[in-house]
């Protein structure tokens, strides 16, 4: 009874009734836009310890956040507070006791009773149910002539990332724009609403929730359900499927009576460009004109229509939508798919063309004996030489005219061939006859 007792004691833990949960803030980020509130939701890290250390649960040795809403009841009731006021990317230990932990009886298996828990958090992601998205101009045009409405079809670069920084994809990466409708359900919610109201050359932060994202379930691999999205976003051009070349004169010469039209003969000089300013092509650089017959489809249609009715010495600015130009393939290494154009024209020289359909007219009447005119060998039929040989002497004797721009030697090829109906490579008079009585005959 007289025996003295010796005990050798390992504290545990230690708690009062009346403690609440205490918070100890060891990271800030320096820009703290916004905190969690209650019925926020949130994805966090977490490692999870008894007061003394022992570790009971971790989410990153599951690799992947703790989803869930915040002040609702989802939570126990010490992290319910402690994740109160917590800013994306801040760090905090939040220590509970076991009343606003699990209590007497714990967690069944690694958390005993009667445990004071001890919380090392790092916060990744906030949102809340009712959030739209968010909109941060970061640099808007001074010029901004047009904004982008539904329908409309934008290219885009763009740098994706997640709330905490994480970067998940970027078009820089591949070297090449994101193209797409707006407003029309092509992309997520958020982007298809973000990308309205913007300017060419605009840069802007597109915050999107998830619920206006890839939601609950994210994309599987690089982006985590419930995610917040962050798009950094350049616009490099847009237009609507609707658009017409836009023409505007920049100068016009005060003698302009002689107007552009199918079938002339055009040289012009051009300075070519994207809408976002990067450099295409330029005749200038090759010290020479680009050379052209209006309607005969040699060059892109917006081109085409940006030349008729101009005066020698007139310049134009041209603004050419793909449908109009290189379309959705652009030209490789050169002209990007689906890409506006930008050219800055000037008229040098025009010749003037033949009326539509025609590749050769007479200047002067049409001799009466144009068959033994031909018949230079007098053989009662004509060679191609033959042919060939009186047709360039009539145009250099100035009595006729061959459609300009055009290789003279393939028009009179052609007009031989129509001449010579069973191709045996002469006409006959009877041929000859026969075809210059036809009243649909272009030439002869």
């Amino acid at each position: 009874p007289y025996s003295i007792l010796h005990f050798d004691v390992l504290l545990l833990d230690v708690w009062n009734p009346e403690d609440g949960v205490q918070i100890n803030t060891y990271h800030t980020p320096g820009n703290c836009s916004r905190k969690v509130e209650v019925s926020d939701y949130v994805r966090y890290h977490y490692n999870g310890t008894l007061l003394d250390g022992t570790l009971f649960d971790s989410s990153h040795t599951r690799l992947r956040t703790y989803d869930t809403y915040v002040g609702i009841g989802w939570l126990i009731a010490g992290m319910d507070q402690g994740l109160l006021g917590m800013c994306v990317g801040e760090r905090r230990i939040i220590t509970m006791p076991p009343s606003l932990g699990y209590g007497s009886n714990g967690d069944g298996s690694d958390i005993p009773g009667q445990a004071s828990l001890v919380f090392d958090v790092v916060l990744l992601d906030l949102h809340n149910p009712k959030d739209g998205i968010s909109i941060d101009n970061q640099v808007v045009p001074d010029n901004c002539l047009r904004k982008s409405v539904a329908g409309d079809f934008i290219r885009y670069h763009y740098n994706g990332s997640l709330l905490d920084g994480t970067f998940f994809d970027s078009s820089y990466s591949r070297n090449r724009t994101y193209d797409t409708y707006v407003g029309k359900g092509y992309v997520i919610g958020g982007m298809d609403e973000g990308l309205i109201g913007v300017c060419i050359g605009e840069r802007r932060r597109i915050t999107i929730p998830p619920h206006l994202g890839y939601g609950e379930e994210g994309t599987g691999t690089k982006i985590p359900g419930s995610a917040v999205l962050v798009f950094d976003i350049h616009i490099i051009d847009f237009h609507n499927p609707s658009d017409k070349v836009e023409i505007s004169t920049t100068y016009k010469p005060e003698a302009c009576e002689t107007l552009t039209k199918k079938g002339d003969f055009v040289k012009y000089h051009y300075n070519a460009s994207l809408m976002d300013g990067n450099f295409i092509d330029s005749t200038y650089n090759y010290g020479k004109t680009y050379n052209i017959v209006l309607g005969a489809n040699q060059v892109v249609p917006g081109m085409e229509e940006g030349l008729m009715e101009m005066c020698v010495g007139e310049r134009r600015h041209l603004v050419i939508p793909p449908h109009l130009g290189y379309g959705e393939r652009g030209v490789d290494g050169e002209v990007p798919g689906s890409a506006v154009l930008i050219f800055d024209i000037e008229l040098i020289e025009m010749e003037v063309g033949l009326p539509d359909g025609y590749m050769f007219i007479w200047n002067d009447e049409v001799s009466a004996n144009l068959f033994t005119e031909m018949d230079a060998d007098k053989d009662l039929q004509v060679l191609a030489s033959e042919f060939t040989d009186y047709i360039l002497r009539q145009v250099n004797e100035g009595k006729g005219r061959l459609a300009p721009g055009f290789d003279a030697y393939r028009i009179i090829e052609n007009m031989f061939s129509n001449q010579d109906r069973n191709g045996d490579g002469k006409i006959t008079e009877e041929e000859f006859k026969l075809k210059a009585d036809e009243t649909s005959h272009d030439e002869l």
